[in-house]
């Protein structure tokens, strides 16, 4: 046997239709059916997609305890008054960097800098 000698199964489409239809009985999972048939768990998911069956997919359920809820609530809460808090800083920075080009232009400097340098310098 080669080396690149690879076992390449084609499914019929009757054969697709019946491991749904017997996943869709429930009599096995669809991991079961699987190691029956010797057919890999992507194989299945790629006809269950094939052929639209989505009632078939793996559904995750998200379970979550009233502490959880409540702190996950808390936190969000949180996240949106520090939000609140930093745009206030940043309009804040903008009012005040407005203060000193408006102090600077009336004193006669030409930027912010020349004010900033000229009150930074001790007598």
């Amino acid at each position: 046997m080669y080396r690149n000698d690879k076992v390449i199964r084609r499914y019929s489409e009757p054969f697709k239709l019946k491991i749904l239809a017997e996943l869709t009985t429930g009599k096995y999972t669809k991991s079961e059916l699987c190691k029956l048939y010797s057919i890999a768990p992507t194989t299945v998911n790629e006809w269950i997609k094939k052929y639209e069956r989505k009632d078939l997919m793996n559904t995750r359920v998200k379970v979550e305890t009233k502490d959880e809820i409540t702190r996950i609530k808390a936190l969000q809460k949180e996240v949106e008054q520090l939000k609140k808090l930093l745009l206030k800083k940043d309009l804040d920075a903008m009012v005040d960097e407005s203060y000193l080009e408006v102090a600077a232009e009336k004193l006669g400097y030409k930027n912010i800098q020349q004010l900033k340098k000229k009150l930074n310098t001790k007598p």
